[in-house]
Parts: C-alpha cells; structure tokens; sequence
C-alpha cells in the first residue's frame, strides 16, 4: 500500500520537474556543478524560478549581469543530502505505519495527529532557520495564528480520544 502512495507522489513530482526542466532548459545543471552564472544574461533572469514560483524578497528582482554569482555548487553534498533528506522523510511514513497500529480503535485520528505534526515541525525548524527572515509581519501573525490552530486542534484531537477511551 505505501508503495503506492509513495509513487504517486513521486510520479507526479517527476513530471512536474520534467516540465519545469524542459521550460527553463535547465536539465544540464544536474550533471554540472554551475550556479547559474554562466547562462545568457536574457535567460539568466527566467531560469529555475520567478517571483510568483519563489516569492521571497531576493527572487523578486533578477540579479544583474554584473552581480551573478561565480561559484561552484557542491554538487557532491548536494546529492548527499538529497539523499539524506529523502531517507529521513521515508521513515516518516515507517514510523507513522507503526504509531497507527498502537492507537486501537482511535487510529482514524492517526493521520490527522501525523500531517499537523509534520506542519507544525516543519514550520518550528523554518523559524529556527530564519526562513522567514524578511517575511513581513503579516505573514509571521498568520504563521503563529496556524501554528496555534494547529496545535489547538492537535490536543482536541488527543483529548477526544482520551475521553472515548474512559467510557
């Protein structure tokens, strides 16, 4: 069953990749260790993403010419941890499997518990990484009014089956 859903993800991901790939003629950068530099400066400026895939504030506006970086990408690293990335989010779903056969009759809830933990984490090692440096204040209100939904909702959840558990 997890192999199923595991390649339906990967399938549409895939192809999404392929098309963005062959929009952006940017397959090559797999295989080379260029940042980006060393493409024509017209094409430099669409390349990968733009504001509206990417909308932080350093996408917003294409660096010019003069300005690209010239540095090389760890290409090594970046498949390490690539791999190292994919591995982790695997066993995720290993030990979800394994959580959802010790909550009995309540395991309906297990999923529900399992994607807000993931968004709640998720979003606690973004702001511990100053991922949202720069976002503006709007946007870190509506971050913490989720984040306390979420955790709300999370302990309503488990109370719940606290509560089908006493009776």
């Amino acid at each position: 069953m997890l192999i199923a859903v595991l390649l339906g993800g990967f399938t549409t991901n895939f192809i999404w990749c392929a098309i963005l790939n062959s929009r952006n003629r940017t397959g090559h950068q797999y295989f080379r260790s260029g940042t980006g530099a060393e493409l024509p400066a017209e094409r430099r400026e669409h390349a990968l993403e733009n504001a509206i895939d990417a909308p932080s504030e350093e996408m917003a506006k294409p660096l010019p010419v003069s300005e690209a970086p010239m540095k090389k990408s760890p290409l090594l690293a970046n498949y390490f941890f690539s791999a190292v990335a994919g591995t982790i989010w695997y066993f995720q779903f290993f030990f979800y499997t394994m959580g959802e056969t010790q909550m009995g009759q309540y395991k309906f809830s297990s999923w529900t518990l399992h994607m807000a933990s993931i968004m709640i984490f998720g979003s606690l090692w973004g702001i511990a990484l100053k991922e949202w440096k720069g976002a503006g204040s709007r946007a870190g209100t509506l971050l913490a009014a989720a984040l306390l939904l979420l955790v709300g909702s999370t302990v309503i959840v488990g109370y719940g089956n606290y509560i089908g558990l006493a009776h």
